[in-house]
């Protein structure tokens, strides 16, 4: 899903990483961790997905409600742990939430049946590789968009890192105020 020029900067940005970490100035290589492209787009970009029921979904289904785009795979233990903790957001949250779960480069039989295990209360759909240029680029997984509720961008997490539900979390609160 990446294109050459996300390849490139990802090869650059990791080559800079790993020079900073091995001259031993980790916090440096914090401090410039670099956002991902992802992290560019200033609005839920127009969509038109088909749930794993049959039923579609676009741009203007979700509108009014703080939007939480989830792109994932069935391979990625991290992002079974982040499934479960949207599930619970959007339970705590009801209908002032809409939580959309993209599985991408995953069997849509594995997704089926996690779906129905996890029986979470959000959207289920398989992604495309065109669906995840229109975020960004994606290049990474777990990755979550979160949107306020006319559809602007309110905040991308990339990956799992320990405080990941706190930062999305205190993301949503302030939409939601």
């Amino acid at each position: 899903m990446k294109s050459p020029e996300t390849h490139e900067r990802f090869r650059a940005d990791l080559t800079r990483m790993i020079e900073l970490v091995l001259a031993g100035k980790k916090e440096a290589a914090r401090a410039q961790a670099p956002s991902p492209a992802a992290a560019e787009i200033p609005a839920l970009p127009a969509l038109s997905l088909t749930d794993l029921d049959g039923k579609k979904l676009s741009r203007e289904d979700l509108a009014g409600r703080v939007v939480l785009v989830e792109f994932w795979a069935t391979w990625c233990p991290p992002c079974r742990g982040t499934l479960g903790w949207l599930g619970e957001l959007k339970k705590r949250h009801g209908d002032r939430v809409a939580v959309v779960a993209v599985a991408i480069e995953s069997d849509e039989a594995k997704v089926r049946q996690l779906a129905g295990e996890l029986r979470l209360p959000f959207v289920w759909t398989m992604g495309s590789p065109d669906l995840a240029r229109s975020f960004g680029d994606v290049s990474g997984l777990p990755t979550l968009f979160v949107f306020d509720a006319t559809g602007r961008t309110g905040g991308v997490f990339f990956g799992a890192p320990p405080d990941l539900h706190a930062r999305a979390e205190a993301s949503v609160a302030a939409l939601l105020k």
